[in-house]
């Protein structure tokens, strides 16, 4: 870590990121949409260090979201193929950091590829105890939520579990996220100030911190920002100060 970088004495352990504005990116400097994700990745590489760096305890990035599959199917393919190659490449770098790889997000649709190297990765790293990586593919919060419920109700079915137990423990246990804590920063780039189906269970008490820039163009000062921004936040979840 830098010297001159002066983080705040209250980090977030969780942070989520909406990593938006690749396609617009390109466009406005006259370059295909999949260029606006090649840049993106330079992003994803420098805030994955940074938040290593930082001590955080989870970072997790929206790649892909179970909506995107209305996008063309010529962006689809090389959007997998982007993908893979993110994950063949950046394995070394994952263990050479200590990081633990998970994904979140139904696997129908992603590309053989994908998969394979998702499985690898994942086992690779498993006996890592640095950050955890965590990549949201083929991710609707809805679906999830959905996906959740079918879950419970099999165990009531089962006779597993009854009715009556079912409370907030159950529903979260139940999430793809189970295991991992909740976000406490939420970050979306490119100005937009809605959610998109993320974490939507998740981030019922996280901050939202929204810049004007474009993924590819953001950096490491960029997350200090936010972490400048969430430590001045007066986090009470729901109750009275002092």
């Amino acid at each position: 870590m830098s010297q001159s970088e002066q983080l705040p004495d209250v980090l977030p352990r969780h942070v989520a990121i909406i990593m938006d504005g690749n396609g617009r990116w390109a466009q406005r400097r006259g370059l295909p949409r999949i260029e606006g994700h090649r840049r993106g990745v330079k992003s994803v590489r420098e805030i994955v260090e940074a938040g290593a760096d930082f001590g955080l305890q989870q970072l997790t990035l929206y790649c892909l979201s179970s909506e995107n599959w209305k996008r063309p199917e010529s962006e689809l393919r090389r959007l997998m193929n982007l993908l893979e190659q993110f994950l063949i490449e950046e394995r070394s770098t994952i263990m050479r950091q200590g990081l633990r790889f998970a994904t979140i997000g139904r696997r129908a649709g992603l590309s053989d590829g994908v998969l394979r190297e998702i499985d690898r990765t994942v086992q690779v790293s498993s006996g890592n105890t640095g950050m955890r990586l965590c990549l949201a593919l083929n991710y609707g919060a809805r679906s999830e939520i959905a996906d959740a419920a079918r879950e419970i109700a099999r165990k009531v079915q089962a006779g597993e579990l009854n009715v009556d137990d079912i409370d907030e423990s159950t529903v979260a246990d139940s999430l793809y996220t189970a295991g991992m804590p909740d976000p406490d920063l939420l970050i979306r780039t490119a100005g937009e100030l809605r959610l998109s189906n993320y974490l939507l269970w998740q981030i019922s008490y996280a901050e939202l911190w929204v810049t004007e820039k474009f993924w590819p163009e953001f950096r490491r000062p960029d997350l200090i920002e936010a972490f400048h921004a969430f430590a001045s936040r007066d986090r009470r979840y729901g109750g009275l100060k002092g």
